[in-house]
């Protein structure tokens, strides 16, 4: 068996487990090696970060001081964190499950620590603001007095666990609304309706910054396969296929953007990185697949950045 079909077999089967994330959880940590806080994953979260908040600053208000919501907390609160490091006054995030903890959050603090003594966090985060660093390094410093959920708090971080389809925040709340390669594992149907919850706690000048990640992602773990392995199914056959802990929605970019044109959502700027067409031309694509253009359905990953309009307007590529 390969070794991507063992790791959906797994994952399936914990997906049926009780505390289910707590098991998958032990399960990449101890088995695939997948939770790792790598140097690049670490910059690679920067980099969103600060695409965030540089899309705030081109079609929000422009505030230095500003409130945001992420979807998906995720293992590491890389972007919270960064999100205050750049001004942020209130930052709420939430997620279906709990996935965090102290250990990770102490290591996610420590990272920015040693990434500002060596001089690197500005060039990641160009919107740092020195006297919120200096709060974090004297935070730092007592870091073992504090809880996880503190030393969140601490930084005016707010992690809640729940439906994001019915937040209880005010209409017209939250001056960004962000996400990190999260969408992918959200069904349409689901996706469909925190949206519809995000207009509404959205400032009619705020913004909206999602990164998507539309690979395969059992190709993270193996590499005989390709991003693109996963278009290959049925629905039917990928249902059987998919699991709960860590599902995919398989949705390509075409579908994405109609998403947002049937809510109303103005795409103004869109992100794409260029697909690779000999790897997809390898995989023989269901019909789901088929009626769309081959270089759109390539596409891996965007960047989607809209704004609240009374109409939708049209995308515009920007790379």
């Amino acid at each position: 068996m390969s070794i991507w079909m063992l790791k959906a077999v797994v994952q399936k089967g914990i997906s049926f487990l009780p505390a289910s994330q707590s098991i998958n959880y032990l399960f990449q940590k101890y088995v695939t090696k997948g939770l790792e806080l790598t140097d690049a994953l670490f910059e690679d979260r920067l980099g969103h970060c600060a695409d965030h908040i540089y899309a705030y600053k081109r079609y929000g208000l422009r505030h230095d001081e500003f409130t945001t919501l992420e979807l998906g907390t995720g293992w590491y609160p890389i972007v919270p964190i960064g999100m205050y490091l750049c001004g942020a006054t209130q930052i709420l995030s939430i997620d279906i499950s709990s996935l965090l903890n102290e250990e990770q959050i102490k290591l996610t603090v420590e990272r920015f620590i040693n990434y500002a003594n060596e001089a690197k966090l500005g060039r990641f985060l160009p919107y740092l603001q020195e006297e919120r660093l200096k709060e974090l390094e004297r935070f730092y410093e007592r870091i073992d007095s504090f809880s996880g959920v503190e030393m969140l708090e601490h930084l005016g971080i707010r992690t809640m666990v729940g439906d994001a389809r019915d937040l209880a925040l005010a209409d017209s709340s939250v001056d960004l609304i962000h996400s990190n390669n999260t969408f992918e594992h959200v069904y349409p149907n689901i996706l469909s309706d925190i949206l519809k919850e995000f207009k509404r706690v959205l400032r009619a000048d705020g913004v909206m910054s999602h990164f998507i990640d539309m690979s395969d992602h059992f190709a993270h773990l193996d590499e005989k396969i390709s991003i693109y392995n996963f278009l290959r199914f049925s629905e039917a056959a990928w249902a059987w296929i998919d699991n709960g802990v860590q599902p995919q929605n398989r949705y390509r970019l075409p579908e994405y953007r109609q998403l947002y044109y049937d809510l109303g959502i103005s795409i103004v700027e869109e992100d794409s990185r260029e697909g690779d067409m000999e790897a997809l031309r390898k995989i023989p694509l269901d019909g789901r697949f088929e009626s769309m253009k081959m270089e759109e359905v390539a596409v891996s990953h965007t960047l989607l950045i809209s704004t609240e309009n009374d109409r939708p307007q049209p995308f515009r590529m920007i790379r």
